[in-house]
């Protein structure tokens, strides 16, 4: 199953290329204030939702690693088809509104010019720059997809997964393991259930109930947010996990210090420390924000340049 799985993921990524059509300039006469617009829309969210910064930054890497940077992830399911938006990965997802403001703010300005799938890359970044962290050039000129499909989010990384397995998933998206490693850093924000992490603390093999690299007090503190068995059924089910590190609005380094020190929520996170390459840029970027930072940019700019789209939507809901 899982050779097959791989095969299929090689077959949809040979949609895939570096967009060499992509330039910074792509809108510089037929919408040149594209960027300012999206900025606004989404600094007005983040004033109102905090949690918006870390959704729009995750749904860009979700929507990147499918079939490339189009926009594919922000279609609705409709029909028989259900969408990448509604894959087990994407359910917590809920920032689809911010792209869906921005989108139309861009179409009374620029109509038919501006894709979906730019925008989403704008956001991205523009997420970062107001959660403290760096911003970048955007590479534009993406085109939107026209397939989506809710079954292909098996192909994201797992939080499960191994170091083999994580520079493998990234290596078929011509990312290094300092890309890897840098676009980590991206748990600085946000939140995890329980789901993502409970196999850390619960029977995690047939030696250890607890997962070893995990430190003691952390996985005690863990265990008492996350019981073996949640209570409440239906609507009324109370949502349990937790903040990925102590400063979950702030784009910083803390995320890299929590590996160091057995208390990262991720097993994938923690499975860094597993080589001689990624070790040592875990500890670089701990004690770096510049080198970070610099890092950060640069493989956000790489993965967002892929891309395999082919229309630019009038609704980034449903292809045209």
């Amino acid at each position: 199953m899982a050779l097959m799985l791989w095969s299929l993921l090689i077959i949809n990524l040979s949609c895939i290329s570096i967009a060499s059509a992509l330039s910074l300039n792509h809108y510089s006469e037929t919408c040149p204030n594209v960027e300012s617009i999206v900025a606004n829309v989404v600094k007005e969210a983040t004033s109102e939702d905090r949690t918006v910064p870390p959704t729009l930054l995750r749904m860009h890497f979700h929507d990147c690693f499918i079939r490339g940077c189009d926009g594919s992830i922000l279609l609705e399911s409709r029909g028989g088809n259900k969408a990448e938006r509604d894959g087990p990965p994407n359910k917590s997802l809920h920032a689809f509104y911010v792209i869906e403001n921005a989108k139309k703010a861009v179409e009374a300005v620029c109509p038919g010019i501006v894709s979906c799938a730019d925008i989403l890359a704008f956001a991205a970044r523009d997420a970062i720059v107001l959660s403290g962290g760096p911003s970048w050039d955007v590479p534009k000129g993406r085109k939107d997809g026209r397939t989506s499909k809710a079954s292909e989010t098996a192909h994201l990384p797992s939080p499960a997964f191994t170091i083999s397995q994580l520079q493998q998933s990234f290596s078929l998206r011509g990312l290094s393991l300092e890309d890897l490693v840098a676009l980590t850093g991206a748990h600085s924000l946000g939140f995890a259930h329980c789901s993502s992490f409970k196999g850390r603390i619960y029977g995690f093999n047939s030696s250890h109930d607890v997962d070893p690299t995990l430190r003691p007090s952390f996985a005690a503190t863990l265990r008492s947010i996350c019981p073996i068995k949640t209570t409440g059924t239906g609507t009324g089910k109370k949502i349990t996990g937790m903040y990925m590190d102590s400063s979950p609005s702030t784009f910083d380094t803390t995320h890299y210090k929590l590996i160091i020190q057995g208390k990262t929520l991720f097993a994938s996170d923690q499975a860094l420390l597993t080589t001689p390459k990624t070790k040592t840029l875990v500890y670089k970027f701990a004690t770096s924000k510049k080198a970070f930072h610099t890092a950060f940019a640069n493989s956000m700019i790489k993965m967002s340049s892929l891309n395999g789209g082919q229309e630019i939507r009038k609704d980034c809901r449903f292809v045209n």
